[in-house]
């Protein structure tokens, strides 16, 4: 058994997608980030820089893994699945997914606080971070333009880009002139693991609906801490509180 510490962001449902994915048995721990339950002592016993997600495998002497892409990996190496065991086709998978971990990831990340959550507007700092997440979305739709999945075969590479592209328009980042992405988008959308994943925990408001009310609430709470001065990291990943 597995326990997965998680929230509804995109950087949570990727191990709950994988673990869906690899037919693992887990216990989901949904931690209230808002109300700092990331920072509480429990939990910086499992993951000390205080972020979600994190797993701890019990069949291992209670063995803990956080970071998100670590988590994967780990996981992938503990099933022999969603990567290869060859050197070159390991290392292909592991470059797509550190292409999330260092650009995706933190581009949108920041994206959605300048844009749904900061108090003041700064149109140059929202167009710096909304332009890098277009032009890393442009990279994959050039990849996806040959290739059906990011490493070969569908593997962790896809779960870790997918889960923060899915959530583009909370960034503010279109992506109707990318073909191959959408194509990509749409292809793991229906795959059945991944809708289970996504509903682990399920999300508080619709992507599809900027005037919805729970999404408006979201981020006036998410505006709070940020006028608070608190450390706006987990609001990055908060954003994807979306299905």
């Amino acid at each position: 058994m597995i326990s997965l510490y998680t929230a509804a962001t995109p950087n949570g449902h990727k191990v709950s997608i994988a673990l869906e994915e690899l037919g693992l048995p887990y216990q989901l721990e949904v931690l209230d980030l808002a109300s700092g339950a990331q920072k509480q002592p429990a939990f910086l016993a499992i993951n000390p820089n205080g972020r979600i997600p994190a797993i701890v495998d019990h069949e291992a002497d209670d063995f803990a893994v956080f970071e998100s892409g670590a988590c994967l990996i780990y996981l992938a190496e503990k099933t022999g699945q969603l990567m290869p065991v060859d050197v070159k086709g390991r290392s292909l998978v592991m470059q797509w997914l550190m292409f999330q971990m260092g650009g995706i990831g933190p581009m949108m990340g920041q994206a959605n606080v300048f844009f749904r959550y900061f108090p003041e507007k700064i149109p140059a700092v929202i167009d710096r971070y909304q332009g890098e997440s277009k032009r890393l979305f442009r990279v994959l739709d050039e990849r996806l333009k040959d290739h059906e999945f990011l490493a070969g075969d569908y593997s962790i590479a896809d779960i870790a880009n997918w889960a923060w592209v899915r959530t583009h328009r909370w960034s503010g980042v279109d992506v109707d002139d990318l073909p191959h992405l959408k194509r990509w988008r749409d292809a793991i959308r229906a795959r059945p693991a991944v809708a289970r994943g996504i509903e682990q925990p399920p999300s508080r408001i619709d992507l599809g609906r900027d005037g919805d009310v729970a999404a408006k609430r979201f981020s006036e709470e998410a505006r709070k801490l940020v006028e608070m001065g608190r450390d706006t990291q987990p609001l990055a990943q908060h954003k994807g509180s979306a299905p």
